[in-house]
């Protein structure tokens, strides 16, 4: 029997039974050594929106340092929790409940796989890269920086990465300490090594740089700050996507990620944390879901990670992300990561040929991304007209400012790459480029 929805289209009368399964991505068939196979067209198949035009013109999503954008089976687990397992999780003792928590705690399990975690209960959900940072500098932050301690942040950190230490040392009568770059966009190892020292209690550096995509040697720059006594931080809201992460390979004693720069929605992250640094850190908000007992003398916490994460968390967004990464870790990560860095290579050799446009970032192994500028014209002005083409890209100062002046830039354009881009998108991008020049000749 059916009924008429409000469009008067006909409609079952109940929606299926919620499967936390069905938030699961459709994996393509597995190859030798537990891999699916992987190219940039399967992965462009389940992408709807780069098959939309825009001015006229096929979409070439180049913006993948802002923004990933969405596969179908992400979308679809969306709709189908909102549409049969709606309901808050842990303290609920009905079926929704339930397969809504199993849903969410699936959610932190995959996370914890993705990074190589020793356990589901190191991972913490936060509304992302920014919010985990900021998690860290007023939880851990406020017991463990005093007057004349250092901070050290490389200078091409996202803003996001130097402000909530600016604010905690502050208050802390604390100082941030820049960590200098090489010409190519590297960090000065040597000027790094000179300036760790007995006040340095955390070292907060990006895992891949969102402006000149260089990915530092975190594992040895972790080793040698642990030698002076210091906690390390990585962001890594530009490398998951990427490249495979093992956090206790890296031995970080923080790592961070944003679900939407992975494929997943906006508003859901993770925080990992070494058990023994959790377990020291006191609660940063408070409210429900992060208690054990409450009394108007005396309350305690729950344990970790939930102590972590007060009141309701977004629920869709944790389903969300399990789906996009089970969708990304579907694919053969080496392959992807070897694909997307020959699209580079063939990126940069293509762009390098333009007169007048200069890439900023030549560091070795660095993630596709492509910032430059082109004599004679604004990043406003080039993302402009690139849109017109249908190709979007990124324009102005990145949120990583103190990067860019490296290099006496106020601001630059940006073409970032992700899995599903192609060289024919690259193509597309230099052409456009092209005639904007002969426009101006």
């Amino acid at each position: 029997m059916t009924t008429r929805d409000l469009a008067g289209r006909e409609a079952p009368t109940s929606p299926p039974p919620y499967r936390p399964a069905a938030a699961v991505a459709e994996r393509p068939p597995a190859e030798p050594g537990g891999h699916g196979a992987f190219s940039p067209d399967m992965a462009r198949k389940d992408i709807p929106v780069l098959h939309r035009t825009v001015n006229g013109h096929p979409l070439v999503w180049l913006d993948n340092g802002a923004t990933t954008q969405k596969p179908r089976q992400v979308i679809e687990a969306l709709t189908t929790y909102y549409a049969s397992a709606n309901s808050n999780i842990h303290r609920g003792a009905h079926t929704m409940a339930r397969e809504a928590t199993e849903a969410y705690e699936g959610g932190r399990a995959a996370v914890a796989d993705l990074l190589g975690a020793s356990a589901p209960e190191d991972v913490i959900f936060v509304r992302g890269t920014t919010e985990a940072i900021n998690l860290v500098a007023q939880s851990w932050g406020r017991d463990n920086l005093g007057p004349g301690d250092e901070i050290l942040v490389p200078v091409f950190e996202h803003h996001a990465n130097i402000v909530p230490w600016q604010q905690i040392a502050k208050e802390r009568r604390a100082r941030v300490v820049p960590v200098p770059l090489q010409r190519d966009g590297q960090v000065d190892l040597d000027a790094y090594a000179d300036l760790l020292s007995f006040r340095t209690q955390l070292v907060a550096l990006s895992h891949a740089s969102n402006v000149l995509g260089t990915v530092p040697p975190v594992r040895e720059m972790t080793a040698l700050a642990h030698r002076h006594g210091a906690r390390v931080l990585v962001d890594g809201a530009q490398a998951v996507a990427h490249f495979p992460v093992d956090v206790q390979d890296l031995d970080a004693d923080f790592y961070t990620f944003s679900g939407h720069k992975v494929f997943a929605p906006t508003g859901i992250g993770a925080l990992y944390a070494k058990p023994e640094v959790l377990r020291g850190m006191r609660p940063w908000q408070g409210g429900g879901n992060m208690i054990d007992s409450v009394d108007f003398g005396h309350t305690t916490y729950a344990p970790v990670p939930h102590r972590f994460e007060a009141g309701t968390g977004h629920i869709a967004g944790v389903v969300g992300l399990l789906s996009a990464l089970n969708w990304l870790t579907s694919f053969d990560r080496e392959a992807v990561a070897q694909y997307e860095s020959d699209l580079a290579a063939y990126a940069q050799q293509a762009l390098a040929g333009l007169p007048g446009l200069e890439i900023l970032g030549s560091a070795p192994g660095k993630v596709a991304v492509l910032t430059f500028t082109l004599a004679g014209h604004e990043p406003a002005e080039i993302a402009d007209w690139l849109d017109q083409d249908g190709i979007a890209v990124r324009a102005g100062h990145h949120c990583a400012q103190p990067a860019l002046r490296h290099y006496g830039l106020e601001g630059a354009a940006r073409a970032s790459l992700a899995l599903y881009n192609t060289p024919e998108d690259v193509d597309r991008l230099v052409r456009s480029l092209m005639r904007l020049r002969e426009t101006a000749a």
